[in-house]
């Protein structure tokens, strides 16, 4: 892997087979599928000052290693995804627990029966029992229309009230009926004991971190990373034959049918003189204070020290092309979206892919998956 930053030497002035904007996975895959298989030369080109995205880690001043952008715990139902990326890392095993703070304690969350025991004194000891329970407070809808209505027709109004409403409104910047009703229809409600985050099959981290992973999917001859520059400076200095693009579709567009509305994160980390602070890896804060959720990353990662990382998340709009983390699920953006592709589809050199180019919230493993289906349906026969 060559690593140019900002500008090596005689760089300008080659021609490569593809150039692909963002050295997340969707452009990390991407790029050694097309090396490594076809061959084909690559430049990989990234705004930022380091390769692997969101999911970037390093270690801290404390030296402890934190994910930069927010906990990212990895987990997938698809095998195709782990034989992939079995030659480039090694797995730490590690099942993500999530407490959420409600009136005082925390309760496991995903709801489950341990929660409503513990939220309601009650001593439910089946699933149906507490199937029975949750049928007897949820709200029948004849039609689920958003993410409030969602959970009012699965868990009732006081569930709601307690762990959606406020972590939504805060997580989107938006009430809960201006959202899609995947935004929390993506949250289980279990009946049983599972106190699991996530239940597929496969879970953990890299034993070395995300930042190694990259380093190894990027490290061959025919790659050559860029930082530190933008597609609009960069792409007129150098000449290839396809792009892919994983940044905004919007921007690429220069926001000709308007921007793409986006949610951002603030990051705090606070560093405590101790072996550990709080009994979860991420409790979350379902209330009116401005952050939604804590994690301490030496829970995930079991390295030990003396003292712990903590990373606080502050939601807010996205400010910058460069800031811009989640789409926002609705009707109005989605139907935005679908100009802007349908735009897109009329440029035979350009695929757009990733969570900005699809405009789509991807999980690492569905961005692989999406990455692989590419190499393989479309750009192994360019």
């Amino acid at each position: 892997m060559g690593v140019a930053s900002p500008q090596p030497p005689g760089l300008y002035s080659m021609k490569t087979d593809f150039l692909i904007v963002g050295a997340g996975f969707s452009g990390a895959v991407l790029a050694e599928r097309l090396a490594s298989q076809r061959g084909k030369q690559v430049v990989v080109l990234d705004s930022r000052s380091h390769i692997g995205g969101n999911a970037y880690d390093h270690y801290d001043a404390h030296g402890i290693q934190v994910h930069r952008y927010g906990p990212h715990i990895f987990h997938t139902t698809l095998q195709d995804v782990i034989d992939y990326l079995h030659p480039f890392t090694q797995w730490r095993p590690y099942v993500h627990k999530v407490l959420s703070q409600i009136q005082g304690q925390l309760l496991p969350f995903p709801i489950n029966r341990t929660t409503i025991n513990r939220l309601y004194n009650t001593r439910f000891s089946s699933d149906e029992e507490v199937r029975s329970y949750i049928d007897s407070v949820k709200t029948p809808l004849s039609e689920v229309r958003n993410a409030e209505e969602k959970i009012l027709s699965s868990a009732g109004s006081h569930l709601y009230e307690l762990f959606f409403k406020e972590y939504t409104s805060k997580q989107w910047g938006l009430d809960p009926k201006q959202i899609c009703a995947s935004v929390t229809a993506r949250i289980p409600l279990r009946f049983n004991e599972d106190d699991r985050y996530f239940t597929d099959p496969h879970q953990g981290v890299p034993k070395e971190g995300y930042t190694a992973l990259f380093q190894r999917l990027l490290d061959h001859p025919n790659i050559t990373v860029v930082l530190g520059e933008s597609y609009k400076r960069f792409h007129t200095k150098i000449s290839f034959d396809h792009l892919i693009y994983t940044g905004s579709i919007d921007e690429y567009f220069d926001y000709c049918y308007g921007p793409l509305p986006y949610r951002s994160m603030q990051f705090a980390f606070v560093n405590h003189p101790l072996p550990e602070f709080q009994s979860a890896a991420t409790i979350n804060y379902p209330d009116r204070r401005p952050y939604t959720r804590v994690t301490e990353f030496k829970k995930i990662t079991g390295q030990q020290a003396p003292s712990t990382t903590l990373c606080y998340e502050f939601p807010r709009a996205a400010q910058s092309p460069a800031d811009r983390f989640y789409p926002i699920p609705n009707r109005t953006n989605e139907a935005l979206y679908r100009k802007y592709a349908e735009k897109a589809k009329k440029l035979s050199s350009v695929t757009f892919c990733g969570r900005l180019g699809d405009y789509k919230y991807y999980n690492m493993d569905h961005a692989i998956y999406r990455a692989l289906s590419l190499y393989r349906n479309k750009l192994s026969l360019i």
